[in-house]
Formats: C-alpha cells, sequence, structure tokens
C-alpha cells in the first residue's frame, strides 16, 4: 500500500490527550504521540535537506533544488514507497501538525521577504527591465493556456478560466531570491547582464504575487461571481489600511526609540503579532494568508528596525521551518501519478515549450534593445529559474483541488528541472569576454610619475577602512599623478545571504542600510567617499564583491585586470588586539590573501593593521607619517621602495629606507653553499641572483642620486651577516615609525634571513614580513608586505611580459614560471 500518506478521503479521529508521551518504560511508543513524531519528522527534514545541499554543491545548485528534492526523496515517489516507512515517520494523523507549522514558517518567512524588498527599486528600474520582465511572463502564459486543455481533467467545481490561471502564472513566475543566488554564484551580479535580470525578476515577482492573489480569490469560489469581487475589494482595502494606518504607527515606533539604540521587545513583540494578525485577515477575507503577511513585510520601513526583525527571525525561519514547506511539497509529490508515456511527453513538451517561451520573449527585447543574442539567450535562461513562489502557487493549486496529483506532480518535475539546468548551461554558453588587457603599468616601480595612479583596496569589515585611508592619503597624489582608488567590499554568500542584499549592493543611493552587511558597506563607502571629498586629486569608486570565499579571489583579480590597478591593498587576516598581541578574525581571510598573491595580475600589498593614526596633520589634506622601507633585494623590495619614493614626495612624509648589505662571513657562506652542489641550475639561480643585485644597485643608486637634497629622506645601510644580526638591526630601528613597508621576497634566497623562516607562522608575509607582523615583536607599528607583479598570469600562463603587449620583442623570460629576466625589470621614470 504505497498510498499511505494521501489524504483524500480518509477521515482521521484526533485524540487531544495524546500530545506527549508518558515515556517508553511506562510501555509508550514515542511516534504514537504528536509532539515526540513531529520534532522526528523536523529532524529527519533537516538533516536530508543538509545533505542534499551538500551533494549538490558541486553541481552549484541553488538551495530551494536540494529542498524540494530532499522532499521528494521522503515522499511517496521514493523512500515513502515503503509502506513501513510512509506509516511510521509520516503517517496520516501527522499531516495536520506537519503542514500547520510548515506554513507558519512560510508565513514569517515571506514577512522576511517583503522587510528586505524595496519597492523603490521597481520605481528605479528603466524600460528595457520592465519590457523583458512583461515579454518573459506572456509567452509562457500562453503556453500554460494551451497545456491547460491538455493536462485538465475536468472538474465540475472548477472553471477552465481559474485553471488556466494557475498553470499561466507556475509557468511564467521567475524566482526572485533563487535567481539572486544563482547570478552571485555565476560571478554576473556586478554585471550590466546581473543587474537587468535582477530588476525584471523582480518586477515579475511582484507581478506574481498579484496574479497569485487573484487566482486565489477566483479558486476559492468555485462560480466566479459576487463573491470573487468582494475577495478582490477586500484584499486592495486590507493593503490600504496596511499603507495608511498601519505603516504611519510602526513609523510613530521607530521614532520613539532613540538613535542608536535597541528597539523594546514590546516592540518587535506587537509586529511579530502583527504577522499573524495580516495572515489571519487575508486568510479570512479569502486570499491565501502569505499575502498578509508579505505585505506586511512590505510597509515595514528600510532602516533599523528591519534589520533588527531580519536577525531575530532569517535563520531559525529559514534553516528549520521553511525547509518544512519544501518537504510539505515533496511528500505531496507522486512521480508514480505520471503514467505512461503520453504524460512524460506532454511533462517534457512543458518544460521545453515553457523554458522556450520565456528565452524567445526576452530574446526579442533584448534585441530590441541592441543586445547581443548571446546576452539575451542567457538572460531568457535566468528568467527560468522558479522556487518559492512557484511552490506557493502549485500548493494553493493542489488545496483548492484546482490541479490533481498529475498536474501538480508534472508542475513540481518542471520547476525543478529548469531551475537545475540554469546554471550549468549559462556557465557553457556565457562567458563574459574576459579579453587580454595588455597594459604597462601592472607595478609601482613601472608606474611613470606623471600618470594616474590606480588602487585596487579591499575591505572586509569598517575596521579595515582608517588605517587604509591614512596610507591612501600618504600615497601621495597630485595634479600630475591622480590616484584612483577602487574600494572593494568583500561579502561571502552564504546559505543566508538575502536576495536585496545583493540588489542593494550593486547600487548606489542614500537609501537606509537593509541589514547589518548592507550598513557596513554604506559606512565603508561613506567613510572613502568623504576621504575623497576632502582630498584634492583622488576619485573613489566603491564596489562590491558577494562571493563564496573559496573563489573571491578571481573577483579580485578581475576587477584588478579590469580596471588596470598597479596595485592591490588586502587586509591581513590578523587584527590587532587590546593588549598588542594579534589574533585570527577568519580563517578564510588568509585563504584569500593566498590566493590573491598567486593569481594577482599586478602588484599586490598585504597590511598588517596596527593603526596608522598616530599622526599630527600638517594642514587640511597633510599627514605627519615616519615610513620605514627595508630593502634587503629583489623585485619585491625594489617594489615597497618604489611605493616609499612615492610617499617621500609627500610634504607630510618623512623616510627612513634601511639597505641591508652581506658581511664577509655573508657572502663567504653564500660562495661555501655554491661550491657545494655543482649542479647547472644552482648556477642559473646564482646568475639571476646576479642580476637582481646589479638591478637593486641601479635602482639604488638613482633613487639616491634623485633624492640627493630631500632632508625628509634617511638613507642607512647596515652590515649584517646572518638572521639573527638582522633583527638586532630592525629592533634597533628608531620606535617613532609608524609604519613598515618591506618586500616579501619571493623565490628569494639570502643568508641575511637565514633561519627566520624556520619558525614562521605566515610563510606568505615572506621571512621578514612575518617577523614585523609577529606578537612577539616588540613594536607595534603597521606593515605593508609588498609583492611585485612577475608576469606570470592568473591561470599562470605566460602574459608576455608584465610591462608591454604579447607582441613586444623586446623583452624576453628566462621562463613564465619564474621571475623575469633583468631587461624586463629595469625601472623607467
Amino acid at each position: 500500500m504505497a498510498d499511505a500518506n494521501i489524504s483524500e478521503d480518509s477521515i482521521i479521529c484526533y485524540a487531544p490527550t495524546m500530545i506527549t508521551t508518558n515515556g517508553i518504560w511506562q510501555g509508550d511508543n514515542p511516534l504514537d504521540y504528536s509532539l515526540p513524531l513531529f520534532i522526528l519528522q523536523l529532524t529527519f527534514v533537516v538533516v536530508v535537506t543538509r545533505v542534499m545541499v551538500y551533494v549538490l554543491k558541486p553541481f552549484r545548485q541553488p538551495r530551494v533544488i536540494s529542498e524540494i528534492l530532499g522532499g521528494i526523496l521522503l515522499g511517496p515517489s521514493v523512500l515513502g514507497r515503503s509502506e513501513t516507512f510512509a506509516n511510521t515517520i509520516f503517517p496520516l494523523r501527522s499531516v495536520m501538525v506537519l503542514e500547520t507549522m510548515a506554513n507558519v514558517g512560510l508565513l514569517y518567512f515571506l514577512f522576511l521577504v517583503g522587510v528586505e524588498m524595496d519597492i523603490s527599486v521597481i520605481k528605479r528600474t528603466g524600460r528595457k527591465s520592465l519590457a523583458i520582465a512583461i515579454a518573459g511572463m506572456i509567452l509562457p502564459f500562453l503556453f500554460g493556456l494551451g497545456f491547460s486543455f491538455l493536462l485538465n481533467t475536468k472538474n465540475g467545481s472548477m472553471s477552465q478560466g481559474t485553471y488556466i490561471l494557475f498553470l499561466g502564472v507556475a509557468l511564467s513566475v521567475t524566482a526572485f531570491p533563487v535567481l539572486a543566488r544563482v547570478l552571485a554564484e555565476l560571478k554576473l551580479i556586478n554585471t550590466e547582464l546581473g543587474r537587468i535580470a535582477m530588476s525584471s525578476a523582480l518586477i515579475n515577482d511582484m507581478c506574481a504575487w498579484v496574479l497569485l492573489a487573484l487566482a486565489i480569490a477566483l479558486a476559492e469560489n468555485e462560480k466566479a461571481s459576487l463573491a470573487s469581487l468582494w475577495v478582490v475589494l477586500s484584499s486592495v482595502a486590507f493593503v490600504l489600511v496596511c499603507i495608511f494606518v498601519v505603516r504611519p504607527a510602526i513609523a510613530w515606533m521607530i521614532r520613539r526609540t532613540p538613535e542608536g539604540e535597541t528597539y523594546s521587545e514590546f516592540y518587535i513583540c506587537l509586529i511579530l503579532t502583527g504577522v499573524m494578525i495580516s495572515g489571519f485577515i487575508t486568510d479570512a477575507i479569502g486570499t491565501h494568508s502569505v499575502f498578509g503577511a508579505f505585505v506586511f513585510g512590505l510597509i515595514i520601513p528600510n532602516g533599523p528596525l528591519g534589520v533588527t526583525l531580519i536577525e531575530k527571525l532569517e535563520d531559525f525561519v529559514s534553516g528549520l521551518l521553511l525547509p518544512l514547506y519544501f518537504a510539505i511539497s515533496g511528500l505531496r509529490t507522486d512521480i508514480r501519478k505520471i503514467a505512461g508515456a503520453r504524460s512524460w511527453g506532454i511533462l517534457g513538451l512543458i518544460i521545453i515549450l515553457s523554458s522556450l517561451g520565456k528565452i524567445f520573449g526576452t530574446l526579442m527585447v533584448s534585441v530590441f534593445y541592441q543586445m547581443t543574442v548571446r546576452e539575451g539567450i542567457t538572460l531568457g535562461l535566468l528568467m527560468n529559474t522558479k522556487g518559492l513562489v512557484e511552490m506557493i502557487i502549485l500548493n494553493v493549486g493542489k488545496d483548492q483541488k484546482v490541479l490533481d496529483d498529475k498536474s501538480f506532480a508534472a508542475m513540481v518535475i518542471v520547476a525543478v528541472f529548469i531551475t537545475a539546468i540554469i546554471t550549468p548551461i549559462v556557465t557553457v554558453i556565457y562567458r563574459p569576454a574576459r579579453r587580454f588587457m595588455p597594459y604597462k603599468r601592472r607595478t609601482i616601480q613601472r608606474s611613470k610619475p606623471d600618470v594616474e595612479f590606480r588602487v585596487l583596496v579591499c575591505v572586509h569589515t569598517p575596521r579595515n577602512v582608517p588605517t587604509i585611508i591614512n596610507l591612501l592619503e600618504a600615497s601621495n597624489a597630485t595634479k600630475k599623478s591622480p590616484i584612483c582608488v577602487y574600494v572593494l567590499h568583500l561579502v561571502e554568500l552564504t546559505g543566508r545571504a538575502s536576495a536585496m542584499l545583493i540588489v542593494h549592493n550593486t547600487r548606489k543611493s542614500g537609501r537606509p542600510a537593509l541589514n547589518r552587511t548592507q550598513a557596513q558597506s554604506d559606512h565603508i563607502i561613506n567613510a572613502f567617499e568623504n576621504y575623497e571629498q576632502h582630498t584634492g586629486c583622488v576619485t573613489v569608486q566603491p564596489l562590491t564583491a558577494i562571493s563564496p570565499y573559496s573563489t573571491m579571489h578571481e573577483d579580485i583579480c578581475n576587477l584588478a585586470e579590469d580596471k588596470r590597478s598597479a596595485f592591490i591593498i588586502i587586509p591581513f587576516h590578523k587584527q590587532q588586539t587590546v593588549d598588542g598581541g594579534m589574533e585570527a578574525t577568519n580563517p578564510a581571510f588568509r585563504m584569500i590573501n593566498q590566493n590573491v598573491l598567486a593569481n594577482s595580475p599586478c602588484s599586490v600589498g598585504i597590511l598588517v593593521d596596527r593603526g596608522l593614526n598616530g599622526s599630527t596633520r600638517l594642514a587640511a589634506n597633510q599627514v605627519a607619517h615616519h615610513v620605514a622601507v627595508l630593502f634587503f633585494g629583489g623585485p619585491d623590495d625594489r617594489e615597497a621602495l618604489a611605493y616609499g619614493w612615492r610617499m617621500c614626495e609627500h610634504p607630510g612624509i618623512n623616510l627612513t629606507v634601511m639597505r641591508f648589505m652581506p658581511g664577509e662571513e655573508a657572502i663567504d657562506t653564500a660562495v661555501a653553499s655554491t661550491n657545494e652542489f655543482g649542479d647547472s641550475r644552482i648556477l642559473s639561480v646564482v646568475t639571476d641572483r646576479d642580476k637582481d643585485r646589479q638591478l637593486d644597485e641601479e635602482y639604488v643608486k638613482e633613487f639616491r642620486m634623485r633624492n640627493a637634497n630631500n632632508e625628509s629622506i634617511v638613507y642607512i645601510e647596515k652590515i649584517v651577516n646572518n638572521g639573527e644580526e638582522t633583527v638586532t638591526a630592525i629592533q634597533s630601528i628608531d620606535s617613532s615609525h609608524d609604519l613598515f613597508i618591506v618586500g616579501r621576497g619571493q623565490g628569494m634566497i639570502s643568508p641575511l634571513t637565514a633561519g627566520l623562516t624556520d619558525w614562521s607562522e605566515c610563510p606568505e608575509l615572506g621571512a621578514i614580513g612575518d617577523l614585523l607582523a609577529s606578537s612577539d615583536f616588540a613594536a607595534t607599528v603597521s606593515v605593508l608586505v609588498v609583492q611585485q607583479y612577475a608576469g606570470v598570469g592568473p591561470q599562470g600562463e605566460g602574459l608576455g611580459t608584465p610591462d608591454s603587449p604579447r607582441d613586444s620583442n623586446d623583452l624576453q623570460f628566462v621562463n613564465i614560471n619564474r621571475r623575469p629576466s633583468p631587461q624586463a625589470r629595469g625601472f623607467s621614470p
């Protein structure tokens, strides 16, 4: 008996005393009582959906797919085929409790969707998005009309019109939250295509809600009589009361709470009760309860109140209760009802034609607006994403007996299949043109003193901002060499990253923040815009990267190349504690830094932030800093000196360059180690080292010659023989410095740092950078560890050279996996 939990004609007796068990020692079976059974069901649902999320993660599938498939897995299609499983875990008598809790979860989830949604985004969308949204709805709706005649088994209790409306809405809807996640996964969120898709989906979503309310009004009244009109009119009245009575009342609550204070528990409870009251009213007047919760969410003003509500509810509702709703949808889906070749043929036809309808409608509008055919097809595919709204439409349709088991199962499969194939297909057909962009100034050393200096600044939290701004201020922006700063706020794309957050972060406006991440983003942008206004010759462009941490370096490196940056500044993964020590903030930050160092298309600086604000301002836009450059030799150290050189032209900067020279003992050690291995590879390393040494000499000589009369520069040479003497020399440096700039020293083997790497905590900083950043080091000074771009592209392919287009012939490489030859490294002032 496979139909164990199909409740069409069964009569269930319910005993109020059978809520909690007396315990197994009294001989009670916990599964005969509703509470233990519900807890077990909830556990099953959450575990199965989590496992599905994990399994489908490599295939980049949205979470909604995992949740629906988890439900189907537990339902009569798979595990529910076992009569024992169906009767034990999901018996008929438990369905009422399960569905009630699932609908409570749905109620609050849609309230949150309403809170996060900003209708003003719709107002700001252009005609193109509006046209795409409408075109993407009309054709699938018409296909739905055709299919309604194929699928509808004549049912006297319902008009063909209602059936058409349900099927049409289900096929034409675009799931806005799911689309936002798909775009973020595909890294299309900051592209023009991504913005159009988001705006169109938002309009589509709103239209779907209106049509859903209308469909329910018609379905609940068997004859399209005066009753349907009353339902529509009372729904409009409910919306008006919410706007003109409830919204001002909530605004009054907000005004009563002083800025910065938390909202009182009483107000929060009042609003959460309001969600249930709204649900009750809309259910009573004849539309679905979720409609009331959604409208109630929409009228909550954006700002701290929305942030508080989202933070209090988000995890519990979307992590625990919402999967129940998808599980219920899966439990109702019996794939065996789609029997026979004709049914499967119709199902295939629905999938193909409804997808093609959306693609074709979107493509026509896209071509009209001069977009390429490939972009039009991609946009059409993206607009096919299905999700929560689709499932609500189908479940309401099944409850109202508009859809029978066969139609319901068919439409669930359509939703899952179409959404599942979008990410793989878009990945294949749409690769944004990753043009090879040859540009010369990929390093500070190569950047000429009379051209714009482009810097990409990465920020995790507002805590990173003050020191970075002070560093940029010290970088000497002038009319001859202005600084263009691209500020990239790095936000992790997590399971709970809301779709509206993604939309908000792709726009610039003075609207209130939506949640804590958005508030941080606004805080960061405001700080940099304030810096831009108070400093001449600086332009700031704020951007946001919403991405999983594992692939975030791709966003950083792609943006650096697109914007032709010469330098990337990224914060160190540790931050200073109150007692001056260093503690790790997030292990993922370290992984990002390592990936950026390995794949960067330009030079990189890791900033160990211990504050750079202990400075006295000389004038409105001048700062007083004492900067020390520690020079051991090699390309990274030359890059560090190049940055120090740029800084020292600022009137408020005092620069100390300390060059470490090997003593006689150190030279003897180097020669001995060379003689020990009579190997041609060692010889080539020594030859490269000699060339590097020659370049160092030339560069330092040029630096000293050009700055001979500059009193703000102090040049010191220290002769050291080993790592210990190096550490002693660094510790002897005057404590008045605010910033050390050091080269990472990647690939450099020097007796001056011998032994320092043996106990290094963070090898990505190099021997000296790690020493200066460690908690053991006495001085609490900020450190910038610099790595010069080495002419190897993001995938390790040779880019020709770091300094010229591919076809340049006057520069060569010894090996694309090693640093470029000396000719490629000469300094051109």
